[in-house]
């Protein structure tokens, strides 16, 4: 007998497949791009398999902290993740996300949608212009990175070589992390694009650091909001089960791949997600989007 699940058609073996399979690639692109799997996982959820928006952004939300568990304990170990950095910059989203959630009862959102969809598609450029980029130019730290000690390096396989960073205009890219805390509070949206942003555009990380210290930031974002969506039944173990074993699966093998592929590889993968996002958000502002 097929299993139903609350505001789903019913659940076949089939359906379980499709789910993880989707889910499973939502987890490869998730943990080499920085972000959470939900760009793939809500649309296929609802246009493919017929579930509640609800419930699609339910198991979104597990499977952020999925690709997030598995892919920054691997990247900490390989010393992709740099966690000095993003406990600081936590430090910015975490306070955002609460003014944020302040602000979402009196600020319109659609306006804001499209402002943050065009500002989402206006750095693709920058991502094109800096598609040859390997490693960020050699400059000398800022006083404040040196006083904070937000310098280091770690090993890149494909060069074979250690690779050294230091973390430029600090001021800036603190204060794009609290602006990426507040639209993840008050649009309800994961800020795992401007985690990147932030840190590649403004303090010059390599794409890789970036790109695995923004695993591990959106796993401690997921988590704070989890419990909410838990309490209010958004999570249906039936959805959510195969998207995390997927999404889990997908990000560990990303976590592999990180270390062997080129930063430019990571900016091809990382532009489509960009640009997804930015006409994603257009659309909700203009009131067709997911």
């Amino acid at each position: 007998m097929a299993r139903v699940g609350i505001g789903l058609r019913p659940m076949t073996p089939q359906a379980d497949l499709g789910i993880f399979a989707v889910s499973l690639c939502a987890g490869l692109l998730g943990s080499l791009a920085g972000v959470g799997g939900g760009i793939l996982v809500i649309p296929a959820l609802t246009i493919l398999f017929g579930v509640d928006i609800r419930l699609a952004v339910g198991a979104s939300i597990v499977s952020v902290i999925a690709t997030s568990s598995g892919a920054a304990a691997a990247y900490v170990r390989d010393r992709m993740t740099d966690m000095r950095i993003g406990m600081f910059l936590e430090l910015a989203t975490t306070t955002g996300a609460v003014m944020g959630a302040l602000l979402a009862a009196v600020v319109a959102p659609a306006f804001l949608y499209i402002l943050l969809g065009t500002v989402l598609l206006s750095s693709a450029a920058l991502q094109v212009a800096r598609m040859d980029e390997e490693t960020p130019p050699d400059e000398p730290p800022s006083r404040i990175a040196v006083a904070m000690k937000l310098s280091s390096s770690y090993p890149d396989r494909r060069l074979g070589r250690e690779v050294a960073y230091t973390a430029r205009r600090v001021p800036l890219g603190f204060g794009l992390m609290w602006v990426a805390g507040v639209v993840s509070g008050l649009l309800g949206i994961g800020s795992g694009v401007l985690k990147v942003l932030a840190m590649d555009g403004a303090m010059r990380l390599p794409m890789k650091v970036s790109s695995a210290t923004s695993n591990f930031m959106i796993g401690v974002t997921a988590a704070a909001s989890a419990g909410i969506y838990l309490a209010r039944g958004d999570v249906d173990p039936l959805i959510a089960g195969p998207v995390a074993l997927g999404v889990l699966a997908g990000a560990l093998i990303g976590a592999r791949l990180l270390s062997r592929v080129s930063n430019r590889t990571v900016r091809l993968i990382f532009l489509p997600v960009l640009m997804a996002v930015g006409l994603e958000t257009i659309g909700r502002g203009l009131g067709f989007g997911l």
